[in-house]
């Protein structure tokens, strides 16, 4: 495509946003060249403001703009337990069922020894702080459900053994509306393991 220099600038840094391939890199370009100036200056400050303000929370490494997040600085949560995600976003997804009122700790990513991602590269030192500091009964181990993520849990759980606290994983299994033909094995024999009684 031959487009204008600055044009073709906008086109090659939204194809490096992820998900954004080169059709949705020009259908976006092409709506910010027909829509008002002013919408597209407050998304450019939007970004900037971002940029410059969020930070990760001292204590759980969540997003935050000041010292601690939301999360951490509000007295209403359950401070007795701690939800261990692989990155931020996972808060935002647990947050949405409303199921959960306790506090998070972001690891920051999850064990991939191929990729040279170990646990000194994760925050799994400031989780065994936090647990040996504050006044936790549950910890729930909530990485996602592929390799690296059961191998993540599966060794924090270890170093959290010698704690005097009960350790749990989220259950995973059936997904609401699916269908059994459709569900891979891993997940079927996920949610065998974890089948329930009928009351």
């Amino acid at each position: 495509m031959n487009a204008a220099p600055a044009l073709q600038k906008l086109l090659d840094e939204l194809e490096r946003l992820p998900g954004i391939g080169a059709k949705s890199a020009q259908r976006i370009a092409y709506w910010m060249m027909n829509t008002e100036s002013d919408t597209v200056l407050r998304l450019a400050e939007a970004i900037a403001e971002v940029k410059q303000t969020v930070h990760f929370c001292s204590c759980c490494f969540n997003y935050a703009e000041g010292d601690l997040c939301e999360i951490c600085s509000s007295t209403s949560r359950d401070a007795s337990r701690i939800c261990v995600v692989s990155e931020p976003r996972d808060i935002a997804a647990i947050e949405r069922t409303d199921a959960y009122n306790g506090l998070y700790h972001v690891l920051g990513g999850e064990l991939a020894p191929m990729d040279g991602i170990g646990p000194d590269q994760l925050h799994i030192a400031e989780l065994m702080v936090r647990i040996g500091s504050e006044d936790v009964v549950e910890v729930i181990l909530a990485t996602n459900p592929n390799v690296e993520g059961e191998t993540t849990a599966s060794y924090i759980a270890r170093m959290l053994r010698p704690f005097d606290l009960t350790i749990s994983r989220l259950a995973s299994g059936m997904p609401v509306g699916g269908e059994l033909d459709f569900v891979d094995e891993v997940t079927l024999a996920r949610a065998i393991e974890a089948r329930r009684l009928v009351s």
